[in-house]
C-alpha cells in the first residue's frame, strides 16, 4: 500500500463510515463515479477487494476492516500534523471538525456561522449524527475534535462541559384537548399514545426519566429516528411526544404545534461540549470551545426566550 494516496484513504474512510458511495460523495463534494474510481484504484494498490458489492447493501470485506483500522490511524496522524502546523500559523487558518446529535442542528449551525464570521480563514466540517452513540463513535475514531450532545460518554476519558440548559416538553397537536387545558396532570398521560425516538437517543432518555419519576410506562404507538418525523406525526394528531424545546421553535412561531403545561415537566437536561482528553485540541477547536462556553447559554436564551414562559423560574 506504499503508493496509496491520502485522498484515496479519505475517500475509503468516508465510504466505510456511510457504507454508501453516494453518501460519501455528498460528504466529500465529489461525484459518485469519482468516489468509485478512488476506491477501485486503492483496491488495485491493495490487491484485494475492500468492499463486498455482491448484495444491494455495501459492506466491508475482512481485508477492508483491517485496512480501515490502519487508515484511521494514518488520518489521525495527519490531522495531528495539521494541528501542529496550525498552532504556528495561529487562527488565520485551520480546520474545525465538529460532531453533534441531530437535536442540536436547530442551533449549532447558527453558532458556527457566528464563529466563522469572526474567524473567516477556518474551514468548518460539521457531522450530524442521529443519536449519541454515533457521535461518540466519531470521537473515538478521531473524526471530530469536539462534539455537542446532551449526555456525555462515561465509558472513556472525556472533558464534558455544560454550557446551557436543555428543556424537554410535552408536545401535542393544536387540536388536542391538552392544548386547551390549564395544566395537565402527569397521570393523564397514561391514556395517551406516545411517538418516541429510538432507544439510545437523548430524547428517549428524557422521556424514560420522566416516566420513571412518575412510576409510569409510556404507551408507545410509533417509534421514529427523526425529530422532524415525530413533529409531523404529532401535528397530524397521531399521538403526543416529549421533545426538546430547541427543536420546535419554528412550529411554535407559526402555531402549528402545542406545548401544554404538564405536571413534572419540563425535564431539564444540559447541553455539553465534549472532547477527548487523550488528544490536544487544535487552535480552531480550542477557540470554538471557548466560544460556545462563553456564548452558548445567551444564544439559546435569545433565540428561544419567547418559548420558555412556562419553564421554572420564568
Amino acid at each position: 500500500m506504499k503508493n496509496a494516496t491520502l485522498r484515496q484513504l479519505r475517500v475509503f474512510a468516508s465510504v466505510a463510515r456511510h457504507l454508501s458511495f453516494v453518501r460519501a460523495a455528498e460528504e466529500l463534494g465529489l461525484t459518485a463515479p469519482a468516489v468509485s474510481m478512488q476506491i477501485k484504484d486503492l483496491e488495485i494498490e491493495v490487491g484485494l477487494p475492500l468492499f463486498d458489492r455482491s448484495s444491494r447493501k455495501v459492506s466491508l470485506t475482512m481485508v477492508g476492516e483491517y485496512v480501515l483500522a490502519h487508515t484511521r490511524r494514518v488520518l489521525a496522524a495527519v490531522r495531528d500534523a495539521e494541528d501542529m502546523v496550525a498552532r504556528f500559523r495561529g487562527l488565520q487558518t485551520g480546520v474545525l471538525d465538529v460532531g453533534m446529535v441531530s437535536t442540536a442542528k436547530y442551533f449549532v449551525p447558527r453558532m458556527l456561522a457566528q464563529f466563522r464570521d469572526e474567524h473567516p480563514g477556518i474551514e468548518i466540517r460539521l457531522q450530524v449524527s442521529n443519536n449519541r452513540e454515533q457521535v461518540v463513535a466519531l470521537m473515538q475514531q478521531g473524526s471530530v475534535e469536539l462534539a455537542i450532545m446532551g449526555r456525555p460518554p462515561r465509558e472513556w476519558p472525556t472533558r464534558a462541559e455544560p454550557f446551557a440548559m436543555h428543556p424537554h416538553v410535552l408536545v401535542t397537536s393544536i387540536e388536542h384537548p391538552f392544548a386547551h387545558t390549564e395544566k395537565v396532570p402527569a397521570n393523564a398521560l397514561m391514556g395517551e399514545g406516545f411517538i418516541v425516538r429510538e432507544p439510545g437517543s437523548g430524547t428517549r432518555a428524557a422521556l424514560d426519566e420522566f416516566m420513571e419519576a412518575h412510576q409510569m410506562s409510556p404507551r408507545v404507538v410509533m417509534q421514529m429516528s427523526s425529530n422532524e418525523a415525530i413533529k409531523q406525526a404529532v401535528m397530524a394528531g397521531m399521538g403526543v411526544a416529549l421533545l426538546s424545546l430547541h427543536t420546535i421553535g419554528l412550529e411554535l412561531d407559526h402555531k402549528l404545534i402545542a406545548t401544554p403545561e404538564c405536571e413534572g415537566l419540563p425535564v431539564m437536561r444540559r447541553w455539553h461540549v465534549v472532547n477527548n482528553l487523550a488528544k490536544t485540541l487544535s487552535p480552531a477547536a480550542e477557540a470554538f470551545r471557548y466560544f460556545i462556553l462563553e456564548r452558548g447559554e445567551a444564544f439559546l436564551a435569545k433565540h428561544f426566550a419567547h418559548h420558555q414562559g412556562f419553564l421554572p423560574g420564568r
